[in-house]
């Protein structure tokens, strides 16, 4: 009550952060005479100005005023449009680092140009994040005049660029770019050897356009980027063979939620049969952190064995599991299950047991914008998820005013018994409207829905129109220009965005109707009459001669305003709704589209109680009252206090999905956590020119945990176990000291014993560092300690993951999941960390290196190429060189002369092995690639990540 009170004297929050920016707007159109004066070298000259008063200490708040009067003077001179004062309120959100939530026709393209040239002046590279290629190739072309005519610098991230190409575009002051790009850039990057092969150059600044979409409908998808792993068939066949020693009070099976479990009974079963298979250690539980793989691959196999039959969810063809789909019956050759099911059912079924696809890199779309020193969005619709992007982002959210009144009018909701009446209910509205040559959109929840709805207009005498030949749009512009119902209509489709956004880009000419899913209309207004700018695109790109071409577009103009008269006349574009979304801000946008810029519009829902959000919220109840209240076929309940109901039902829904994501995002950050310290730490030491004190540092750290694992703190050396010690001394450091004499001797401690370790180590490191020479030592030793903890970095990924899958369970014991997912992640990470310094200290002890002569191809400097080669190592102990060989012949750092460990010499030519790279031995990086393909190494299989 007193909220509402103080709400109506004070205004609320929106408007008094807007009465803010009053003062702003003023000060910008009071430089706009003086700005307009100025020449177009001068103008420019602007840029550098804003630029030394940066660095003569003045902030970016500073000259936001002349910098928005600057952009608004270059936009009119190159785009032909002038930014309107909520439009440069829109800017200063997007500069505070908020989200301006802009209705539909409000120019946020527009708006962004304003943050992003101001913030771009600070040096640092700005992102302005899209939702697909389409739309960041058209706006960094069209916005980018503006940018290029003050002097800077755009750039566009596409699929399908090399690495040369994304460096060049993130150099720019401006990069546009989708989400998708971004992120993969990202990842990529922490998976590179060198800084100079790096594209991005950090996140100082990201406009993300369409925000809603990307930081709330997308966040549950995190990017991944993966690879075939390391081959685990003798794992999934040794699982495989104890799974039918298990007996059926063993496990559990729900074949409604396709899940089978063991027992109680049946996990001191499966751990007594992996201890005597020895897949786990005698003295370990089944769910100890170090066992978490294991787990995941019982799991699988019990879940192969108990839930899917032979020929019902998959037959064994040609040596090959082939899954069958459960709708159609049909084969589904080239897929595959997921998380190694498919490889248990290979494993059951004898079949050859193929790799999985491992994640090597992985992040959510909430982690990586959260990674920007200042991150702002827009959209039409944001307000419903203000609290997520509080919570979440650290966003506000600001409603801006829209340029003109809105006039659209939006009806309530018509309320019928069942589908098939609601559906009836919608032609006969799209025939009314069609009839007054009314522009219609009409929106779908799927795809499906859309061509159930085209199939059933078709069947009353409606034509759709195909958007792919240019000559069937003449059809409809007949019948806008004759004011007769042409019939015809268009189903907006995902196949192409170019079509999807000139197809909404027509849906406002008279007597048009478009068929459209959620995703309708992102990134193109539907303006009434017609896009002036498309159908000029579209009808004169073949035109050569410039005054056909004037002539041609002045009759088009004409036209279109006559068209868009017409639209006004009959009553402007009608929004119809074919049931309502679980978010009412997919349904804000359906309706936004209507109203734009003043202009008149309408929209209105039509539901059904068999729709699925009615049906989840009772309608059964309500329909046997409907029944007794006597309500009659094809009638409907109109009333508001049906779209309230509705409104709290969408309102549960989305807190319940917010909660889904919060969750995913609690697990997510422990993942996060760790992932900021390993990509950190990876870049410090690729910045550093010799890691020799870390190197020295992990040298350390292995003696001691070597010293502490076999000689007990405050012990007597009789318990002291030296036999084991000074193996591992010689499979680890590659050391031999005397370490039974020593022991022998008065008064020694275990700290006077790892300090003589440590010196015994570091003097063999020293002897060869000094045969391999330092220079080669001091690039080798950065490539081995980055690939050694890349190798585990990516099987702790796979561990976490698998972790995550059972972790649940924990809360039958009444054990917060998320506490002992914390624990169990920290305890593998610290495993982490001792394996990365343990395996890096072991190669790093054995390396050798040998010089021959270059091939001109590169190399180290002074003319020599090198290979460095195994010392003595056994194969168990050498459990990373198998990875390091693979990075190595893949070319994925330089030196390109750097060989494979254990290759002793270049393989000839004549002795390579197409198909095998292990026989190619040193290929330059310009030479053909063995392998056949034609291309040069450097293109093929030496191709950087």
């Amino acid at each position: 009550m007193f909220a509402a009170v103080a709400k109506k004297i004070f205004g609320s929050a929106n408007d008094r952060r807007l009465k803010r920016y009053a003062p702003k707007v003023v000060e910008i159109n009071a430089l706009e005479a003086e700005v307009a004066k100025l020449s177009d070298d001068d103008l420019r000259a602007s840029t550098a100005r804003f630029r030394a008063e940066l660095a003569a200490g003045k902030t970016l708040d500073d000259i936001l005023a002349p910098a928005f009067a600057t952009v608004r003077e270059a936009a009119k001179r190159t785009l032909g449009q002038r930014h309107f004062d909520v439009q440069l309120i829109g800017g200063m959100v997007l500069h505070e680092g908020g989200i301006a939530e802009m209705r539909t026709g409000e120019g946020k393209t527009l708006v962004a140009t304003l943050a992003t040239y101001l913030n771009a002046l600070a040096g640092k590279g700005v992102h302005v994040v899209t939702v697909n290629d389409y739309l960041a190739s058209r706006d960094a072309e069209w916005m980018g005049q503006v940018y290029r005519f003050l002097g800077m610098t755009v750039g566009t991230i596409v699929h399908g660029l090399d690495d040369d190409q994304r460096r060049e575009a993130y150099a720019a002051d401006i990069t546009y770019g989708t989400n998708n790009e971004f992120g993969f850039d990202y990842l990529r990057d922490n998976m590179k050897y060198e800084l100079a092969q790096m594209v991005q150059r950090g996140h100082f600044f990201g406009i993300v356009d369409e925000v809603d979409s990307i930081l709330v409908d997308e966040a549950r998808t995190p990017l991944i980027i993966s690879g075939p792993s390391e081959d685990k068939s003798d794992l999934y066949n040794s699982i495989n063979s104890l799974i039918p020693n298990l007996v059926r009070d063993d496990y559990e099976i729900d074949e409604k939620q396709r899940t089978a479990n063991l027992t109680e009974a049946g996990n001191e079963h499966i751990e007594e049969l992996l201890r005597a298979a020895g897949l786990i250690e005698e003295d370990t539980s089944l769910y100890d952190a170090a066992n978490v793989t294991v787990v995941h691959h019982v799991q699988q196999a019990l879940r192969a064995h108990t839930l899917f039959q032979r020929d019902k969810e998959y037959i064994v063809r040609n040596g090959e599991i082939v899954i069958i789909d459960e709708f159609t019956g049909r084969m589904m050759p080239g897929r595959r299950f997921s998380e190694g099911l498919h490889q248990a059912l290979e494993a059951k079924e004898h079949v050859a047991v193929q790799p999985e696809n491992i994640t090597l890199a992985s992040i959510t779309f909430q982690n990586y914008f959260r990674l920007y020193n200042k991150l702002a969005g827009m959209t039409g619709t944001a307000a419903t998820e203000a609290d997520e992007f509080a919570e979440i982002y650290k966003l506000d959210v600001v409603e801006i005013p829209t340029n003109r009144p809105v006039s659209r009018k939006d009806e309530d909701d018509e309320v019928y018994r069942t589908a098939s009446e609601k559906v009836k209910a919608i032609v006969r509205e799209i025939e009314a409207a069609n009839e007054k040559m009314q522009p219609l959109l009409v929106g779908t929840t799927s795809i499906e829905k859309s061509e159930q709805l085209g199939e059933l207009l078709q069947s009353n005498g409606y034509t759709q129109i195909d958007f792919e030949h240019p000559q069937e749009l003449q059809k409809l512009y007949t019948a806008a220009r004759a004011g007769k119902p042409g019939k015809l209509f268009a189903i907006l489709n995902a196949r192409f965005h170019e079509q999807e956004a000139y197809i909404i880009a027509e849906a406002g000419v008279p007597g048009a109707i478009t068929i459209a899913t959620n995703m309708a209309g992102r990134g193109t207004d539907i303006q009434l009459g017609g896009n002036i700018e498309m159908r000029v695109a579209m009808e004169l790109k073949d035109v050569a001669d410039e005054a056909a071409r004037a002539a041609r577009e002045t009759e088009i103009r004409a036209e279109v305003a006559a068209l868009k008269e017409k639209a006004i006349a009959a009553g402007g574009l009608y929004i119809i709704g074919t049931e309502r979304h679980e978010s009412r801000r997919i349904d804000n946008q359906l309706r936004g589209r209507a109203g734009r810029q003043g202009d008149p519009g309408r929209s209105k829902f039509f539901l059904s109680l068999q729709d699925d959000l009615m049906r989840i919220f009772g309608s059964e109840r309500m329909d046997s009252m409907l029944t007794k209240l006597g309500l009659k076929d094809d009638e409907a309940i109109v009333h508001p206090w049906v779209n309230k109901a509705l409104e709290k039902a969408q309102q549960k829904v989305e807190a319940r999905n917010f909660d889904i994501r919060k969750n995913i995002l609690k697990y997510d950050d422990v993942m996060n956590d760790q992932r900021k310290v390993v990509f950190e730490q990876r870049r410090e030491m690729m910045a550093q020119e010799s890691l020799e004190e870390t190197v020295g540092n992990m040298r350390a750290n292995v003696v001691d945990e070597l010293v502490k694992k076999h000689v007990p703190p405050d012990s007597y050396v009789e318990t002291w176990d030296l036999p084991g010690l000074s193996e591992e001394l010689r499979n680890v450091i590659n050391i031999e000291p005397p370490v039974a004499d020593w022991a022998k001797e008065e008064g020694i401690d275990e700290e006077e014993f790892s300090g003589r370790l440590l010196k015994e180590a570091d003097t063999a490191y020293a002897a060869r560092v000094e045969k391999n020479t330092p220079d080669v030592m001091r690039y080798v030793e950065k490539q081995i300690v980055l690939q050694v903890l890349d190798h585990f970095w990516r099987e702790h990924l796979v561990q976490l993951d698998h972790l995550r899958q059972v972790i649940g369970w924990r809360g039958l014991a009444q054990r917060d999941p998320l506490n002992e997912y914390k624990s169990e992640a920290f305890e593998l990470f610290n495993s982490l960390i001792n394996r990365w310094h343990e395996t890096a200290t072991q190669q790093l002890m054995r390396v050798e290196v040998s010089f021959e002569a270059n091939d001109g191809q590169g190399g180290m400097p002074g003319g020599d190429g090198m290979q460095m080669i195994g010392d003595q190592v056994p194969p168990e102990d050498m459990a990373n060189i198998d990875e390091i060989n693979a990075r190595i012949a893949a070319g994925e750092f330089s030196p390109a002369a750097l060989l494979p460990f254990g290759i002793a010499a270049a393989a000839p030519d004549q002795a390579r092995n197409p198909t095998d790279p292990s026989t190619w031995g040193k290929v330059g990086r310009n030479e053909a690639c063995p392998c056949g393909s034609g291309k040069k190494f450097k293109h093929c299989h030496g191709a950087l990540v």
